[in-house]
């Protein structure tokens, strides 16, 4: 799938070089339609066994944990929400940290009670900045920009990078491009820098998508769906996942893309 999109404005800058001015994109996805096919037929594979299992275990947290996970892969956000909130009835300990519940809600459209989730994590962990993050994208997308900054959530201990970057662009202290060529020119090793990279175009991809500018939502999610390392399972659970976020997203708006060009790729 290749969709042109218009992509403007400074966050796109180091796509092309300097004193140029912005022009098209062709936003392609960086995954084969193969391999695309590939991820669906697993995780549809995994919800299929799981499903088969709890017919058996019907109070298996385990079981509705891993085929909440395939639904949500596979793009059934609703389904993956009923999941998750089993979890929670058959376990009610697993309320506070369930942070997949969370984007599992924003991504089924429930915005309020996704921003919900995220609070009840801040009580769980009150260091982790990556929560607030999605805290305030779900409030964008509830009550809009403005309420969403004043109530940004209030952290004193440090994280990790990017993270406090990335909140300070949600509080208008920094920009898009000045995350990235401060991870250009960070002393960083190649794995830590990739890793960087990955979380700073992911969350820099869903601000613009909060804000209703898919082309450039679009550009920066590719860029972490292509991501070497978060698309290796060996990143680890957390990162993974995210992957898949990154993964989804771009895949909506370039379905998006395709229906407003009525289904045709323009060209670049």
């Amino acid at each position: 799938m290749a969709i042109c999109l218009i992509a403007t404005g400074a966050s796109v800058a180091a796509d092309r070089p300097a004193g140029t001015a912005p022009a098209a994109k062709t936003v392609e996805h960086p995954l084969s339609a193969e391999q695309r096919k590939q991820l669906a037929d697993r995780y549809a594979s995994i919800a299929e066994e799981a499903t088969n299992r709890l017919k058996e275990r019907p109070r298996d947290v385990a079981l509705f944990s891993r085929r909440g996970d395939a639904y949500f892969f596979l793009g059934r956000f609703k389904d993956a929400v009923a999941d998750y909130e089993r979890m929670v009835e058959l376990d009610a300990s697993l309320a506070a940290e369930h942070w997949r519940r969370g984007i599992a809600y924003f991504y089924a459209g429930r915005h309020k009670d996704a921003a919900r989730q995220f609070e009840l994590y801040h009580s769980y962990d009150d260091v982790d900045r990556e929560n607030g993050i999605w805290r305030y994208l779900s409030q964008v997308k509830a009550y809009g920009r403005e309420k969403a900054r004043k109530e940004l959530l209030k952290y004193e201990k440090t994280d990790r990078e990017p993270f406090p970057a990335v909140y300070r662009l949600f509080a208008g202290e920094t920009t898009a491009d000045e995350i990235l060529q401060d991870i250009e020119a960070a002393r960083l090793n190649d794995a830590e820098r990739e890793q960087r990279l990955f979380y700073a175009n992911l969350y820099i991809g869903l601000n613009h998508a909060v804000e209703d500018r898919p082309q450039e939502a679009a550009v920066h999610l590719r860029r972490a769906t292509a991501n070497r390392w978060a698309s290796d399972p060996k990143a680890g659970y957390g990162p993974h996942y995210m992957w898949h976020v990154g993964r989804m997203h771009l895949e909506k708006l370039l379905e998006a893309a395709d229906r407003r060009h009525g289904g045709r790729q323009r060209p670049e």
